[in-house]
């Protein structure tokens, strides 16, 4: 059964908008632990739990398709983008990096609070950035397909998962995450 790429483009801006919430959170947390500041280190360690459970399992393997999509049907607007796919198992990569590190630190092991403050910065930036060449470039040739009549995509061939903190109900998990957001 087919999907509209239009309906899935906005799920996926929307969680962009939704990354850049929590990466802001993860930023604030970080910037305390480099003032030599108490961070939060449950809602950081909630954050990353988040980002490598949702954003890592369904919104980059959802743009994968979406971008595989672009490449079989508009092969001209497809140059660069062998790179979303290194891009997405680098943030991946660090994601869990940072999740476990920060993991350690909560747990009362030793870790190096320059270490922990470098790797939640490589990781925020790396994820923001490519968040903006996604939609600065990326997104825009999608629109570009879909313009041009190419708005289906197989609805099979998409991970089809609820956001457990940005839906309506969130999971119990994240309730402290989600309060925290809501002092945004």
């Amino acid at each position: 059964m087919p999907e509209s790429i239009t309906t899935l483009m906005g799920h996926l801006r929307e969680d962009h908008r939704n990354m850049a919430k929590l990466l802001d959170l993860l930023d604030r947390e970080s910037e305390k632990l480099h003032a030599e500041m108490d961070a939060d280190l449950e809602l950081m360690h909630d954050i990353l739990r988040y980002m490598t459970i949702y954003p890592d399992v369904v919104h980059h393997p959802n743009e994968d398709k979406v971008f595989a999509e672009l490449r079989a049907a508009r092969p001209d607007l497809a140059t660069g983008m062998h790179r979303v796919m290194k891009d997405h198992r680098e943030i991946e990569q660090l994601g869990r990096q940072l999740r476990d590190l920060v993991a350690r630190a909560d747990s009362g092991e030793p870790v190096r609070r320059v270490e922990l403050v470098a790797a939640a910065s490589r990781y925020i930036d790396v994820l923001r950035a490519h968040m903006n060449w996604e939609e600065s470039d990326l997104f825009r040739r999608v629109d570009r397909m879909v313009a041009d009549g190419h708005d289906q995509i197989e609805r099979a061939q998409l991970v089809n998962m609820r956001d457990p903190v940005f839906s309506r109900e969130c999971d119990a998990q994240f309730l402290g995450l989600v309060e925290s957001l809501s002092k945004l």
